[in-house]
């Protein structure tokens, strides 16, 4: 359930013309910019953005980049693009250092609908005139390539329906691979690559019950392999997609200098979807609400931008 509490009645025209205001003179009014661009829906930030650029012949986005610095720029930046657009760019950036972060391609590749990430291979393409496969196979090597590879090449079906047969015969092949260390097996990646979520749930739920421990359990948890903590994330973020970013959330509050970037990509793309939920996993987890946890670890306007997100400003 979303998190976002949008206003009722807002005019595009209005806005775009508050936020020029809010932009003009010796300082930028950042607690107006969060009041209205906090509460409005994805809609109505698109319809906001192209009445900025209709009335000031300005891209809003690049407005908000002159006006602000640090996390706050980049979250209200992030937060007013597109969707399909803002996940191109995670991964565009990520496939830029020098070290590639594969948990965000993964999380954008996993936790998305087949017809979201379809937009985003679209966007990620008109953005930067590549392919994402292309790209990602450039920038990655052996078995870690062929995984990644896959899982952005895969359209999954989204239907309900499953079969119950080919759950047991996966299962029984994962067994097997797992069995045999034979973690990089063509079967192990072409399962995780191409069947549905739900005909994956419920191959998961068979290995559980059959062999009386997750699959998970039976990988490798050696954090210096990169390949078996990239087969991990991906089985993780399939499996439960709520519980695996309420868990990104938890590493990020504790390590904001390195995992910033994760705090604001998740509570930015889930506020709209199911940040509520993912709050209460949060709780679960660690005895404490993500709104104490933001309030605590977060500061200035980044803080109260991230707030109005969860719903409490």
């Amino acid at each position: 359930m979303t998190t976002l509490i949008a206003a009722n009645d807002s005019s595009p025209i209005e806005d775009a013309e508050n936020i020029k205001n809010a932009c003009k003179g010796l300082g930028t009014d950042e607690a107006a910019l969060i009041s209205i661009l906090a509460h409005r829906n994805v809609t109505e930030r698109k319809l906001v953005r192209m009445a900025y650029e209709e009335i000031y012949h300005e891209d809003l986005i690049q407005q908000l980049k002159s006006e602000l610095s640090g996390s706050f720029q980049r979250g209200m930046c992030n937060w007013t693009m597109d969707p399909a657009e803002r996940d191109a760019a995670f991964i565009k950036e990520t496939l830029k250092k020098e070290t590639v972060d594969y948990k965000v391609i993964i999380e954008i590749a996993c936790a998305r609908t087949s017809e979201e990430f379809l937009a985003v291979k679209r966007s990620y393409q008109l953005l930067y005139k590549h392919c994402l496969e292309e790209d990602v196979a450039s920038k990655t090597i052996g078995d870690i390539r062929r995984l990644l590879v896959a899982v952005v090449s895969t359209y999954r079906y989204e239907g309900e329906e499953f079969d119950e047969s080919l759950a047991h015969l996966e299962a029984n092949i994962l067994q097997q691979a797992i069995e045999k260390k034979a973690f990089s097996d063509d079967e192990i990646i072409r399962i995780l690559s191409t069947r549905s979520k739900k005909q994956l749930f419920a191959t998961f739920s068979t290995f559980r019950n059959t062999y009386g421990t997750t699959i998970t359990k039976g990988l490798s948890s050696d954090p210096s392999d990169e390949y078996m903590v990239t087969l991990r994330t991906t089985i993780r973020c399939i499996k439960n997609p709520k519980r695996y970013l309420a868990k990104v959330l938890c590493y990020a509050l504790n390590d904001l200098v390195a995992e910033e970037h994760a705090l604001s990509r998740v509570m930015i793309t889930r506020a709209e979807k199911d940040l509520n939920e993912i709050s209460d996993l949060y709780f679960k987890r660690n005895g404490v609400t993500l709104h104490n946890s933001v309030a605590e670890k977060t500061s200035g306007n980044y803080k109260t931008f991230l707030l109005a997100l969860l719903g409490k400003n």
